[in-house]
């Protein structure tokens, strides 16, 4: 199903988000600044169980179109799953095999369209639409919905993955990347870990990841004063004027196209308005990930054993993401007089920006991280998959703003020193929350007038006017 945009004399984009929640959130805050503020015409290309996330965007703007192709089948995802969500972490392999496999229905779209598009926008997962960029004659815009850091580790992976060295060694050093940094096997990228020599999927995707250097245009969703020499060691291996720093997109989107996720009507924000400022610790990991048994109880009683206050988000999954995420018996009813119990969606950017909170406990994915640095609020850091080793690194090591509370899918933090590390954090000046105070005015700075994001936006803006325009 498609619908065609009218008549025009700007730009046409096709957008293709990778069907994931951290990479989804940040291509549509994208888009409806495109929109917006560039004038182009634009299509947004999703399956049909992930045309609904669009909504929000659709309503604030009436002139984006939807090209909603079939979800195509993989002997390895679950019957009607079209998002990662739905089956967590390590279903991101078989989805990006089986998208894929819309190349000749996108090529067909395409070449039956009076006025196709003059670019493709994709996400970084989908580095095989730059052979369909190339296919189709069109340039293809690479986006980035992770940080700089984390695609400079991926890139020299992905280089070096078929070396014997990079096989057998259990800890590796990427001492092409600013600052050296080592990282054991097991903290790798989740692609990376898993990824099988001699297996033709997994070479399609590697040869995939690496297409994205061939990209005409970068994009991410970072900015100068987090990662400044990770963009500019990108900028270096892609040249100049074609790598852009955007982010943080959390602030630019704030109040627009997705309107129904910064919602800010809650009962979370109604309990937190009687709690003192920066006295409440945030607890939420994310939409993929939940704990098992005992990390359950030994948060439940590092948060029990704190004192602090607390909103703790116990979400929901599908069976198939396993997991646990059961509250042990009694631990609401001991706490209720200063934490509360989430098992449903809540407004995160709101809750992280109320006065009250003053922590957050996170498995450290991007999206949380942006999140959260452009809240002002500490992260208590516990990395378990995925790019979320990388980013913990980045804001623990590099840039001071976080706390290392456990690391690892399923190890199981102390109890005791958990407890003592969320009080600690919550009282007093520590000098994370300074950074991490002087880094929100940082990422508010960049994207205001003349700062590092929004000319970068800008510069992205005029490169995409470049491309040709086609009437019908």
């Amino acid at each position: 199903m498609s619908s065609s945009p009218p008549s025009t004399t700007t730009p046409h984009l096709l957008v293709f988000p990778y069907p994931a929640q951290g990479h989804m959130i940040s291509l549509l805050d994208l888009t409806h600044y495109l929109a917006s503020h560039g004038g182009f015409t634009i299509t947004v290309l999703v399956t049909p169980k992930n045309l609904p996330l669009l909504q929000p965007l659709l309503q604030a703007h009436p002139s984006i179109h939807t090209l909603v192709l079939p979800f195509p089948a993989h002997p390895n995802l679950p019957a009607g799953a079209e998002h990662v969500s739905q089956i967590g972490n390590h279903g991101n392999f078989p989805i990006m095999v089986a998208l894929r496999q819309l190349h000749d229905p996108i090529v067909h779209w395409f070449n039956s369209h009076p006025a196709p598009p003059a670019a493709i926008i994709s996400d970084f997962f989908l580095g095989w639409t730059q052979h369909l960029a190339d296919h189709l004659r069109i340039p293809r815009i690479v986006y980035y919905s992770c940080g700089a850091f984390l695609v400079n580790v991926l890139h020299y992976s992905w280089l070096h993955i078929k070396t014997d060295l990079f096989r057998s060694s259990p800890v590796f050093h990427f001492n092409e990347i600013p600052n050296s940094p080592s990282f054991k096997k097991d903290h790798l990228p989740s692609l990376i870990k898993r990824y099988q020599d001699s297996n033709l999927d997994w070479d399609l995707l590697r040869n995939d990841a690496l297409a994205n250097t061939s990209g005409w245009v970068s994009v991410f969703n970072s900015f100068e004063t987090l990662e400044g020499e990770f963009l500019e060691h990108f900028r270096d291996l892609n040249g100049e004027g074609r790598v852009f720093g955007i982010g943080p997109l959390n602030l630019i989107g704030a109040g627009d196209g997705r309107s129904s996720i910064r919602d800010s009507s809650s009962e979370v924000l109604t309990w937190l308005d009687g709690c003192a400022d920066s006295s409440v610790l945030y607890v939420c990991f994310g939409s993929q990930k939940q704990l098992n048994q005992q990390q359950m109880k030994a948060l439940a009683s590092g948060l029990e054993k704190s004192g602090a206050r607390f909103v703790w988000v116990v979400k929901t999954f599908n069976q198939t993401v396993g997991g646990c995420n059961e509250i042990p018996i009694g631990f609401e009813d001991r706490v209720s007089d200063r934490g509360i119990v989430v098992k449903e969606w809540v407004p995160q950017v709101a809750i992280l920006n109320h006065q009250a909170v003053g922590g957050f406990l996170s498995h450290c994915g991007w999206n949380s991280v942006l999140e959260s640095v452009t809240a002002g609020v500490l992260i208590l850091g516990w990395p378990m998959e995925a790019d979320q080793f990388v980013n913990a690194k980045l804001l623990v090591d590099d840039m001071g703003v976080a706390v290392r509370v456990c690391e690892g899918a399923n190890s199981v933090p102390d109890s005791d020193e958990l407890g003592k590390v969320i009080a600690m954090s919550l009282s007093g000046d520590r000098p994370e929350k300074m950074k991490a105070g002087a880094l929100k005015r940082a990422a508010v700075d960049a994207v205001r007038s003349n700062g590092s994001s929004w000319k970068d936006m800008r510069g992205f803006v005029d490169k995409l006017n470049q491309l040709p325009c086609r009437n019908f």
